[in-house]
């Protein structure tokens, strides 16, 4: 396979404008949208690292949407109001990206050299409908539960233009866990005592019980280069279970957020039998977490995919989930993580989109000016990136 590189571009707008270098082309079924290229190598930064909270201006949202399987961008200056890119169009086709021609719970972070890492579950839950397979999963469902995926898509970039991907099967990279049942929902976090980015999701063997797992990845977040662990998890009875008791002792997608030297992690949960979002505290980044019982959304419907950022130079930090039992995004606000304010859905609270509605399993982090005017510039996207400019959706204090 031919070699080639990426120029690396956010610090020149007027070379965003158009394709730059020559780019490995995506396979021939790609769908990815022009403003994308997926390459094999990329130049990093003269000085790579992460911006400083002074630095930021602005907000990215990455989201998917069950009619298409596949992933896209929202930007936003207030952390309010967001904009898609692709005027609410992909720009990340899964039938390109994943061994099951479709993505879901897209996450994105940043690692310490200040790239950004996304990382999608691998799954086309409709892929005999969409004509990617004969049967509803590729493996039976009584032997391996809903959906029973094996791989997870990751993908880095320093541009949010260029982007390297992987596709890594977990089955065959770990022969021991040649019988997952499933791996879903991959975040990252930097783990500085390692030093290395943390990839953690949801996994089980067979048709067990849904925990959360680590694991570290190389520095080209290719592929992960330790056997996953466990983090945290229900005691499980010994003993056959039956599917109401499994179903109870389900924790699926976890999201960690390092505050004041305390690592905060926030899950789904059925313990109720309505699964909702429960949030526990830790010292350490990857153990320690206990097992606290009780829903902290305000919602009363089924809710998962909690994503916590900050809103920066303030205290506050928003919850945002995907509440299904809704149709829709959810978000409350905290400055203690012990109360949790209500403020709506999405488009019918004070978060909203001017070109979108509904997205699923998201998740925010914060950008510079320059990236957001990046952005803005590659899709020419109609957005008011002044940061003195009031937002009318913003709550007056």
């Amino acid at each position: 396979m031919k070699i080639v590189r990426a120029t690396f571009v956010w610090a020149c707008l007027a070379s965003l404008a158009a394709p730059a270098g020559p780019a490995q082309p995506p396979p021939a079924t790609a769908r990815n949208a022009p403003g994308i290229e997926i390459v094999t190598t990329l130049d990093q930064p003269t000085s790579p690292r992460p911006p400083r909270e002074q630095d930021l201006a602005g907000y990215l949202l990455v989201y998917f949407k069950d009619e298409t399987h596949s992933a896209y961008f929202a930007i936003s200056h207030d952390g309010y109001t967001f904009t898609d890119v692709n005027g609410g169009r992909p720009i990340f086709d899964g039938a390109s990206l994943a061994e099951q021609k479709g993505v879901r719970d897209p996450h994105i972070a940043r690692g310490p050299d200040g790239a950004f890492v996304l990382a999608m579950t691998d799954l086309h839950a409709n892929g005999q409908r969409a004509g990617y397979r004969t049967t509803q999963w590729e493996r039976p469902e009584e032997q391996y539960g809903w959906g029973n995926n094996r791989a997870l898509v990751m993908m880095k970039s320093w541009d949010l233009i260029h982007w390297t991907h992987s596709d890594f099967r977990l089955d065959k990279a770990f022969p021991e866990l040649a019988e997952i049942g499933c791996c879903w929902a991959p975040e990252t976090i930097y783990d500085e005592q390692k030093g290395k980015m943390m990839i953690y999701f949801t996994m089980k063997m067979g048709r067990g019980v849904d925990s959360l797992y680590y694991a570290y990845t190389d520095d080209a977040f290719t592929k992960l280069v330790t056997k996953p662990e466990l983090l945290f998890k229900f005691q499980v009875p010994e003993g056959t279970l039956t599917d109401p008791v499994r179903n109870r002792l389900h924790v699926i997608d976890g999201d960690i957020t390092k505050i004041d030297g305390k690592f905060h992690l926030f899950y789904s949960s059925k313990e109720s039998g309505t699964p909702g979002i429960e949030h526990s505290v830790s010292d350490k980044i990857n153990t320690g977490y206990p097992v606290v019982q009780k829903r902290v959304d305000p919602e009363t419907v089924s809710c998962e995919a909690p994503n916590v950022f900050k809103r920066f130079g303030t205290k506050t930090y928003v919850l945002m989930y995907d509440a299904y039992g809704a149709g829709n995004m959810g978000f409350s606000e905290t400055t203690d993580f012990v109360t949790f304010k209500n403020i709506g859905l999405f488009n019918a609270g004070v978060m909203k989109g001017t070109n979108f509605d509904r997205p699923k399993h998201g998740a925010v982090i914060p950008l510079t000016l320059d990236e957001l005017q990046a952005l803005k510039a590659r899709w020419n996207v109609d957005i008011n990136l002044n940061p003195g400019q009031p937002n009318s959706n913003v709550p007056t204090p």
